[in-house]
């Protein structure tokens, strides 16, 4: 069946769901275009029939006169070959559109699909990237905190350290401030009783 600019304009086509699809916008344009082509092919074939019937009648006309002048000449008539080529030409234009379209249309569907690809490898990539990264950071974090750890793990048992060096020095301080108060309190009982007493016989005589 042959195709005609009219099957083009009329032509429906299912809208899909759930999958990959074509620019609704650009398969029109894409379909007037072709629509244009049609049309232009098939006056083009008008002309030339036209053309073709206004040259087939003189040359019918002509024919027994050239016969007579020159018998060879009559043998493979002008008009036959013309009419003949103007079905082939319309259908080798059609079929030359539509092998354009389909070309076309598979540029299109590899152009998606590589840029698909590209997208999505491009998506992989960065993702790695970001997920490489963070990780990255938290091994730095995670050293920097065990860092600041040991820092002061090693200033608490420095306190401690002190802590308990102060506490031994302070109690050796005050035990022998005690035993030098001691000493002190019995020196001073024994000064008291070896003392001499007071006399008072010259008192009241």
């Amino acid at each position: 069946m042959a195709l005609t600019p009219e099957d083009v304009v009329n032509k429906r086509f299912q809208s899909t769901k759930f999958r990959e699809g074509y620019d609704q916008d650009e398969v029109d344009d894409f379909l007037d275009e072709v629509v244009v082509e049609l049309r232009r092919l098939t006056k083009e074939n008008e002309e030339l029939r036209g053309q073709v019937g206004s040259d087939a009648a003189p040359a019918a006309e002509s024919a027994p006169v050239a016969a007579v002048v020159a018998e060879p000449v009559v043998v493979e008539p002008v008009a036959a070959p013309v009419a003949a080529a103007a079905p082939i030409d319309e259908t080798a234009g059609t079929t030359n559109l539509l092998q354009l379209a389909r070309r076309l249309h598979e540029e299109h569907v590899k152009e998606g699909a590589e840029k698909r690809d590209a997208l999505i490898a491009e998506g992989h990539a960065t993702a790695a990237r970001v997920i490489a990264e963070a990780e990255t950071q938290q091994r730095v974090q995670l050293q920097k905190l065990d860092q600041e750890r040991s820092t002061l793990e090693v200033k608490i048992d420095e306190l401690r350290t002190f802590e308990r060096e102060y506490r031994l020095k302070l109690k050796s301080y005050i035990e022998g401030q005690l035993h030098d108060l001691d000493a002190t309190s019995v020196g001073s009982t024994a000064d008291a009783g070896n003392a001499p007493k007071p006399s008072f016989q010259g008192f009241g005589a």
